[in-house]
């Protein structure tokens, strides 16, 4: 099945090499090809980026165990279709970690997908985006795995983010000033994550965010990039709110984890996600946070006598401050300080604190990188853990 994928993925590219012309040799970070068509009526960049990951893992009372794999493993399209203003994004995933899931809702297959999207600036500011690519949640997770300032995202992005999904998003954006930037995101979606083909299960969910720029954009969409690999001259904040609901949600963290079932059928309950986040960047020094919550209608699934069936919703909420500083010689030192408080009462679950240390080398800024980091868990009443990992980060 892999192979078979793959086989016709590598026909498909000799096919679209042939009917098009390369424009330039792109240096190591910017594709493998940069394609034109003949007419001049659509580009495509294609690239490529993997990531190997080695972890170890030290609990209280147990043996230290280890881990080595491809945690990523992508290939990515994207340019113009007849018009710049018509741009498109497609990003498929090829190691295990991306491509599982499976369920009766993707009808048991590999989800190689992860975007497929369409954006149209059909007005002025204003642009429509139709597909699927992730939802305008928190910045932590918007920000592309491939550019995070430490080697993976925090226990509140695991915890509580809102990921991909099917639908439409509307954005939009103005200037309050000179400098004084503002852009609102809109969605509408499917609520039930990405590639589910047996939909629509639940309702729908709602998203929206509001982002405040007060001293203007940050260099290279900086504020959607781990560490301040720019050096901002100028001090630059990114301020933002978020709010999703997720209508007659089936899942126990609103469009992720698991099917709620019940002796109907599927459980279904309305779920709210609200997001405080923002990033800060000046000459090296970055700052970002995130505060997390969530809740629902009737977080217990029951079934139709009244009985609970095991099912839960993860409600809670939960805080990340994560900071770092760039030296001249692009070796960079980061903190984070995460803490997780699911409702104890409904969940079972205690409350979890976790510090990290990370260093980072950039070779060749995020493209060729290696980052390590050692963070200890803390969770009330239970056993505590170490954890070291070691990452290689390449991107063509």
């Amino acid at each position: 099945m892999k192979f078979k994928f793959l086989f016709v993925a590598a026909m498909m590219l000799f096919s679209i090499a042939a009917n098009s012309q390369e424009t330039n040799a792109p240096k190591f970070g910017k594709g493998l090809f940069n394609l034109v068509g003949q007419d001049s009526s659509w580009t495509m960049k294609i690239a490529t980026r993997m990531q190997f990951l080695t972890t170890v893992n030290a609990s209280e009372g147990e043996s230290p165990s280890s881990n080595m794999l491809i945690r990523r493993a992508r290939l990515k399209f994207d340019g113009h279709a007849f018009s710049p203003k018509l741009k498109y994004k497609i990003e498929l995933g090829l190691s295990n970690r991306d491509i599982s899931g499976g369920s009766e809702f993707t009808r048991n297959t590999p989800r190689y997908i992860l975007d497929a999207v369409v954006m149209w600036n059909f007005a002025g500011n204003f642009e429509l985006w139709a597909g699927q690519t992730k939802l305008p949640g928190n910045i932590e997770r918007v920000i592309s795995s491939g550019n995070l300032q430490q080697v993976d995202r925090s226990l509140v992005n695991s915890r509580f983010n809102i990921d991909r999904d099917v639908g439409f998003q509307l954005r939009h954006h103005f200037n309050l000033s000179d400098n004084f930037l503002i852009r609102e995101k809109i969605a509408l979606s499917q609520g039930e994550g990405r590639n589910v083909t047996q939909g629509n299960e639940g309702g729908h969910q709602f998203t929206g965010r509001l982002e405040f720029l007060p001293f203007g954009k940050f260099t290279s969409k900086g504020d959607y990039s781990g560490s301040d690999l720019k050096r901002e001259e100028k001090p630059k904040l990114m301020f933002a709110v978020n709010y999703d609901i997720n209508q007659d949600a089936v899942k126990t963290r609103s469009n992720l984890g698991s099917y709620m079932t019940n002796d109907v059928g599927l459980y279904e309950t309305t779920i709210n996600t609200f997001f405080f986040d923002g990033m800060f960047k000046y000459n090296g020094l970055s700052f970002m946070w995130e505060y997390a919550k969530r809740d629902a209608d009737d977080p217990i699934a029951k079934n139709s006598d009244g009985t609970e069936t095991g099912d839960i919703v993860q409600v809670g909420k939960g805080l990340n401050l994560q900071s770092g500083y760039l030296f001249k010689n692009n070796w960079e030192i980061s903190g984070r300080y995460t803490n997780i408080e699911l409702d104890e009462g409904i969940t079972g679950r205690s409350p979890e604190t976790q510090y990290t240390l990370g260093l980072s080398k950039y070779i060749v800024g995020h493209k060729l990188k290696v980052q390590s980091d050692l963070s200890y868990l803390s969770v009330d009443g239970g056993s505590d853990e170490l954890m070291f990992r070691l990452q290689l980060d390449v991107h063509f």
